[in-house]
């Protein structure tokens, strides 16, 4: 990949633009952690880009970044610009392309994101961001409260990182974020959820959820009961401890497992009609979280005779046939009947010894 940013910088810079990789990618390439979330910031503007690179794809909304995937990589593009007047301590109200990066990088979040990466695939530092780096501290370009003012989202990004890379926070940062946190209640849930996720999903979870109730954040992310999370598992099954389905933006199939996750936590045993009916990937993450071991669980479900309805050994016919009986409701139940009876071993799998069942039972 990195050849591919080296070739793509030097078409930009050679048709008389500056042009520089920022931001994650230049910071997780110093401590040689892969990435491949490529920004660039350049001189260059959106039409200038889309004159060079034909298939570029610009943005919607004036002064946002160009897409382009170059070589089967994708870069977000972005030309230097200055912001003002900020809107909801969120959006920028003024923004003006301008041919300085140092003014660009000064409206950055944070130091350790504004080291840049070069054509010559040389560092260029002008805010001390490999200082920090080499520190692992997570410290805003201008003054925290400043900072976390202009974009409230600042506010998450901090802990997201510290917790991802396992940098501590500045002790100013802190101080803004516990004085600022109230902010986060005007961000929306959407916003939320996306660097919460990323902290959820972390392996290193602990030190953001330790994070987000030092500073005191959870009453207003909705996270009263943050600190009661049980962080031997990750993502959904995190949100599954937090009661905060309804007020989230999940989609249909993450409120179904969610809903499958609390309603499990909440039964006595995993035994096998409820590794059946939620699943051996529900079961693992409840187990988990009851301290069951996760091959105890996977060994259990595959000696289940059955794994879904379709696979009892008699067809609705055989059953009608046997009871000479026409199809009705009565199917339902002797379906439901099979099903547990199998599964708690009552009844082998096998199409004599049901259809036998049946019609001694049922007939």
């Amino acid at each position: 990949m990195i050849e591919v940013i080296k070739e793509l910088l030097n078409i930009i810079t050679e048709k008389g633009f500056k042009a520089y990789v920022v931001g994650g990618f230049v910071r997780d390439l110093y401590i040689n952690k892969e990435s491949d979330d490529v920004d660039i910031c350049t001189s260059a503007t959106p039409k200038d880009l889309k004159d060079i690179f034909a298939t570029a794809i610009l943005p919607k909304e004036e002064y946002g970044s160009v897409t382009l995937f170059y070589n089967n990589v994708r870069f977000e593009i972005t030309t230097f610009r200055s912001e003002n007047k900020y809107i909801n301590n969120r959006i920028p109200g003024e923004v003006e392309y301008i041919d300085d990066l140092l003014i660009d990088l000064k409206r950055r979040d944070f130091t350790v994101n504004t080291v840049c990466l070069d054509k010559n695939l040389e560092y260029v530092d002008l805010l001390d961001g490999i200082k920090d780096i080499k520190n692992r501290v997570i410290k805003t370009v201008i003054s925290a409260d400043e900072s976390m003012e202009i974009d409230s989202l600042r506010i998450l990004r901090a802990i997201r990182f510290a917790t991802i890379l396992d940098f501590d926070l500045d002790e100013e940062l802190k101080r803004a974020i516990k004085k600022h946190g109230e902010l986060l209640t005007n961000l929306s849930y959407f916003r939320k959820k996306s660097e919460l996720d990323k902290i959820f999903n972390s392996q290193n979870i602990d030190k953001g959820l330790k994070l987000i109730e030092e500073l005191g954040l959870g009453k207003y992310l909705g996270l009263s009961n943050i600190n009661r999370v049980n962080t031997s598992v990750l993502g959904l099954a995190i949100w599954a401890q937090l009661d905060v389905v309804d007020d989230y933006p999940f989609n249909k199939v993450e409120k179904e497992q969610i809903r499958s996750i609390k309603t499990l936590m909440h039964e006595s045993a995993l035994d096998n009609y409820n590794l059946y009916h939620y699943g051996l990937y529900i079961s693992q993450i409840v187990g988990n979280i009851k301290g069951i071991d996760k091959k105890k669980i996977t060994e259990a479900y595959n000696s289940l005779q059955i794994k879904s309805r379709e696979e009892i050994d008699v067809t609705t016919k055989e059953v009608c046939d046997v009871l000479s009986r026409k199809p009705g409701p009565f199917l339902k139940e002797i379906y439901f009947d099979l099903e547990r009876k199998i599964l708690y071993n009552k009844l082998n799998n096998k199409k004599r010894i049901l259809l036998s069942y049946i019609k001694r039972q049922y007939k």
